[in-house]
């Protein structure tokens, strides 16, 4: 009795296991949702089959060399916009993503909605750039870059594109602006 009690036990432990779902929404290191690093342009349109691929090339653009494809939901909302690594090469892996819905967020909770504290609070903050418009912090730990815009820092920042940022220097209540995942 012992035995088929323990043989039950563990077929409904394989059972249980097996019939997981991937979230489609999760972010970490070498996925976004149901991407992964692995995954193929000509791949998309399967992936994201219950949505919108929209795809935009433009190769009579001289100064254009890559297509930009944009994922959106049932009702309209873009989801995401991917960037291959390789231009008009549906065989290429994508390179760039940029996070647009808020519904896409970490494991630790990290997503478009979020402040500068969350990302403080959850992260290791690999460096951070200083540019003309915005602070770019860099988490090297998920593959990820946030900006921030300017006008959510210290008005002595705005302006300066020489001086190194410190995280302690951004306000906790700062918002982000963009949210990209780097493959490349």
């Amino acid at each position: 009795m012992k035995k088929a009690s323990f043989l039950i036990l563990i077929a409904l432990l394989c059972f249980t296991s097996c019939d997981k779902d991937e979230d489609p929404h999760l972010i970490d290191k070498d996925r976004v949702g149901l991407l992964k690093k692995s995954t193929r342009v000509y791949e998309l349109d399967s992936i994201f089959a219950n949505d919108s691929v929209v795809r935009q090339m433009s190769e009579g653009d001289l100064f254009r060399n890559s297509n930009e494809i944009k994922i959106y939901d049932q009702s309209g909302k873009q989801l995401l916009l991917l960037e291959p690594v390789q231009a008009f090469d549906t065989t290429s892996t994508i390179g760039y993503i940029q996070v647009m819905d808020p519904r896409f967020e970490t494991a630790k909770g990290l997503s478009t909605a979020s402040t500068f504290k969350d990302i403080v609070e959850n992260y290791n903050i690999s460096r951070i750039e200083n540019t003309l418009s915005a602070a770019v912090i860099f988490i090297d730990d998920i593959n990820t870059y946030i900006t921030i815009s300017k006008k959510e820092l210290p008005a002595e920042l705005r302006y300066d594109t020489q001086t190194r940022i410190q995280a302690s220097q951004i306000p906790d209540e700062a918002k982000i602006k963009y949210f990209m995942i780097g493959w490349d």
